[in-house]
C-alpha cells in the first residue's frame, strides 16, 4: 500500500524523502522490520522507539513515523507527528481498509462490569441472528477462532488486524471493552463506536505506571462519549455528570433511577441448591421481566446495559429474555455445581475493591456461611494482601489462604502477609499453599446452605511460578478432586 494512502487521514509533517512509495508492512517492534515496512517511534514507559530509528533503517524500513527529528540514510521517509500513538492508531485503521467502517462497533468502558456486560451483549445479539465478535480481557473471539488476551484493549494494530478478520469472518458487529488505558494511549483512535457504554467509576488504575490520579482516569473513560454516536450511561453512577462533560453524543441511560431510560424495578433475589441469581422487572423504554443467573445488583446494571444496547438492534423480549438467561462468563461469578447441598462458585475478585463487592454480594443470600478461599500475586504491592485478608476476614465466615501466582516470591511468604491481616479480624481461617488442596478442603467441608467462593484467578488457566506459568485451571482442578473422591468412593 502506498504511504500516501496509509497517512491521508493524518496531519503530518515530511521531514524528509519521498511520500509515494510502497509501505510492505507496518510495525512498531523494531525486531520486526522487513525490507520496505513503516515503523512507528513509540515513546513507552519502558523504552523510546526513536532510539532505534537508526536499527530499523538499516533493517530496510522504508519510512518511519517520528515526534522528534532522528538521523537515519536520506532513503528513508522520515515522517512527523504530534503523537505517534495516535498516528500509528489511524495507519493501521488504514493498512487494513477502514474495516471499523464496515462492523457496528460497541465500545463498553467503566471501573467494573465491562467483561460482564460484553458477554451479555453478544448472547443477545447472537441469539437474534448477528454474528458479533468479541475483543476484552478474558479473550477475543472471531468467528470460531479465540484468541488469549494480553491486554483488556489490545494496540491498535492488533485492534485493526481484528476487526478486519471479523470482517472476513462475515461479523456484522463487534462489543469490546475499551480501558482507560487503551483511550489514554489512544488504542481505539480513529474508531467512530455506533454505541458507547459506561458502567461505574471508582479509583482503580492508579500509580506510576498507569494513571497519575483519579482525575486523570476519569477523564480518560470520559473520552468515549467524544468518540461515539449514542452513549448509553449508568444513571445511578455519581460520576454521570463528569463523564458526560465535553460529549457529543446522543445520550441514553440506564438504571434504578425513575429518571432512566430503562430501568429495574421489583428485583428479588433467587436462591436454590447450588444456585444463586437474581430476577427484575424492565421499566422505561421496554417492558418485560427477566431473570439473571448471575447474582447480585451489578448483575441487573450489566444485563440493563445489554438490554438498552440491544433495543437498537430491534431485538424482541423473547430473544434478550431467553440469551440472558444462558449468558455466562468464565471466572466472573461462573457456579460450578459440586452439590446439592452448597453452592460453589468461582471469580476474577483479585483485589480488595473487587473482593469486597462479590462478598458483599453474596452475604444478600444469607448462606449458612460464606466461605472465601483466596490468595495473592507475588512480586505486586503487598498493601493488596493486606487489604484483601482484612476484608476477607470481616466479611466472610470463614477464610481459606492459599497460593495464587508466586512469581518469584516464596508462596509461604504472601501466605502470612495474608495471615497477618485476618489476624487482626474476628473471622476464622485456615492456611493451605497447595491451591488444589485448598479446594479440595473447601469442597470436603462445605455444608448444607453454605456459599464457596474461590477469588482471584477467574478466567486464568496457568499458575505462574519462578517466570513459568504452569498449566493450572480450577474446573480441571475441581473436577480432578471429584473424580479422585469417585475413586475412593469405589476402593472403600
Amino acid at each position: 500500500m502506498k504511504l500516501t494512502k496509509l497517512l491521508e487521514r493524518l496531519e503530518y509533517t515530511c521531514l524528509q524523502g519521498e511520500i509515494d512509495k510502497e509501505i510492505s508492512g507496518i510495525v512498531n517492534d523494531s525486531r520486526k522490520v522487513t525490507e520496505g515496512s513503516l515503523f512507528f517511534c513509540i515513546k513507552g514507559a519502558v523504552s523510546d522507539g526513536h532510539t532505534y530509528a537508526s536499527d530499523v533503517a538499516q533493517k530496510g524500513a522504508a519510512a518511519i513515523i517520528v515526534q522528534e527529528p532522528v538521523e537515519v540514510p536520506e532513503s528513508v521517509t522520515v515522517i512527523r507527528v504530534a503523537d505517534s500513538r495516535y498516528a500509528m492508531a489511524l495507519v493501521a485503521a488504514a493498512w487494513y481498509e477502514y474495516p471499523a467502517e464496515k462492523l457496528h462497533v460497541i465500545g463498553i468502558t467503566g471501573t467494573k462490569g465491562k467483561t460482564t456486560t460484553t458477554y451479555m451483549i453478544r448472547s443477545i445479539l447472537e441469539a437474534a441472528g448477528h454474528k458479533v465478535g468479541l475483543i476484552g480481557t478474558i479473550e477475543a473471539i472471531i468467528g470460531d477462532r479465540v484468541i488469549p488476551a494480553c491486554n483488556t484493549t489490545p494496540e491498535s494494530t492488533t485492534i485493526q488486524e481484528y476487526f478486519a478478520e471479523m470482517v472476513k469472518a462475515g461479523c456484522d458487529s463487534v462489543v469490546m471493552e475499551v480501558s482507560s488505558q487503551g483511550l489514554m494511549l489512544h488504542r481505539t483512535a480513529g474508531i467512530l463506536f455506533e454505541i458507547g457504554i459506561f458502567t461505574n467509576l471508582e479509583p482503580d488504575h492508579i500509580g506510576p505506571a498507569e494513571h497519575a490520579s483519579f482525575e486523570e482516569y476519569l477523564e480518560c473513560k470520559s473520552r468515549l462519549f467524544k468518540q461515539c454516536k449514542l452513549g448509553i450511561l449508568n444513571a445511578d453512577d455519581k460520576h454521570l455528570e463528569e463523564i458526560l462533560k465535553g460529549h457529543t453524543c446522543q445520550v441514553e441511560t440506564y438504571g434504578f433511577s425513575e429518571k432512566a431510560d430503562f430501568r429495574a424495578t421489583d428485583t428479588r433475589l433467587v436462591s436454590a441448591p447450588g444456585y444463586l441469581g437474581i430476577d427484575y422487572q424492565v421499566s422505561g423504554k421496554r417492558n418485560f421481566k427477566v431473570e439473571i443467573d448471575i447474582p447480585g445488583k451489578f448483575s441487573v446494571y450489566n444485563s440493563l446495559a445489554a438490554i438498552a444496547v440491544c433495543d437498537h438492534y430491534g431485538v424482541t423480549d423473547e430473544n434478550i429474555i431467553s440469551a440472558l438467561s444462558q449468558a455466562k462468563v468464565k471466572g466472573r461469578i461462573e457456579m460450578i455445581r459440586v452439590s446439592d447441598d452448597f453452592t460453589l462458585m468461582i471469580d476474577y475478585a483479585h483485589n480488595a475493591m473487587a473482593l469486597e463487592s462479590l462478598l458483599t454480594t453474596l452475604k444478600e443470600y444469607h448462606p449458612k456461611r460464606l466461605v472465601c478461599l483466596f490468595g495473592c500475586g507475588g512480586n505486586r504491592s503487598k498493601s493488596r494482601r493486606y487489604e484483601m485478608g482484612e476484608v476477607s476476614g470481616k466479611l466472610a465466615d470463614f477464610t481459606i489462604i492459599t497460593s495464587d501466582n508466586p512469581r518469584y516470591e516464596e508462596p509461604e511468604a504472601i501466605l502470612a502477609d495474608i495471615e497477618s491481616a485476618i489476624s487482626r479480624t474476628d473471622g476464622a481461617y485456615i492456611k493451605i499453599t497447595d491451591r488444589k488442596e485448598a479446594i479440595a478442603y473447601a469442597i470436603h467441608h462445605g455444608q448444607p446452605g453454605d456459599v464457596i467462593v474461590l477469588a482471584g484467578k477467574g478466567h486464568e488457566d496457568y499458575q505462574e511460578i519462578c517466570g513459568v506459568k504452569h498449566p493450572m485451571d480450577e474446573r480441571v482442578l475441581i473436577q480432578e478432586i471429584l473424580a479422585e473422591d469417585a475413586v475412593k468412593k469405589v476402593q472403600e
